[in-house]
């Protein structure tokens, strides 16, 4: 199995468990704890491993959002507690997630250590998101460290995918409105905030793709055949778990 091939079928999947934590129950009680809404949950706790930045740093760290919608919540997060220790309840959201979730899936030992390798050959460089929460220390039992492997290998194509975006000549929110249409509010984008959409538009976010894919491949190229079989066996199975 080639790099590319492992990056295609993995990071898609890697993409719905990664983030899978955000808004259950238990995290959003986390937050209401510490006196936040959703919205200043999501956005202090993704973004508060980046430490006490400007918001307009946080939405380049996180691309597709509307920056309106980012500064609110991160002033409203931020004047409450500061970032670095939202971020470190959201992480530790993270691995609680995978101690309820994930303890009985088979073979977790093993995927636990082929994404600590991946991890390991990661190259941070200039990919801001995924270096702030790679530094973060982990758990250490396996369920909780799986998730959190999940969630920091999420970032990891995420800011990767962020600068294949630039180098492709397509801002972020041309990005969403083709790549997430149907998200427009979610992400606090309206109709009439929709950019002209070409053929050249789908043309460049198709080279962004396959670009991005190119610069998470040699982390992911460090697993052999036998691992990246596992790695792929233990990622579905943790994907049918969360999903049921």
């Amino acid at each position: 199995m080639t790099p590319p091939e492992l990056v295609a079928q993995a990071c898609p999947v890697i993409g719905v468990p990664g983030n899978a934590f955000y808004f259950t129950s238990e995290s959003l009680a986390a937050g209401a704890e510490l006196g936040l809404d959703r919205l200043q949950w999501y956005v202090g706790g993704r973004g508060g491993v980046l430490g006490n930045v400007e918001s307009s740093v946080v939405r380049a760290a996180f691309g597709y959002f509307n920056p309106r919608m980012i500064h609110r919540g991160w002033l409203g997060a931020t004047a409450v507690y500061p970032p670095r220790t939202i971020g470190r309840v959201f992480y530790e959201c993270s691995a609680a997630h995978g101690r309820r979730t994930l303890a009985d899936v088979d073979g977790l030992d093993r995927f636990v250590a082929a994404a600590d390798a991946v991890l390991a050959a990661a190259d941070a460089t200039g990919l801001s998101m995924f270096a702030a929460l790679a530094a973060e220390p982990m758990v250490d039992d396996v369920p909780g460290r799986a998730m959190q492997l999940l969630t920091v290998l999420r970032e990891y194509r995420g800011s990767a995918h962020l600068v294949a975006l630039r180098a492709s000549g397509i801002d972020s929110k041309t990005a969403h409105f083709v790549k997430r249409p149907n998200d427009l509010k979610l992400f606090g984008w309206t109709e009439s905030d929709a950019p002209v959409i070409t053929d050249e538009t789908h043309t460049a976010m198709t080279r962004a793709e396959a670009l991005t894919d190119a610069i998470v491949a040699p982390a992911f190229g460090v697993l052999g055949d036998e691992t990246a079989t596992i790695f792929l066996d233990t990622l579905g199975a943790i994907q049918t778990v969360l999903a049921g």
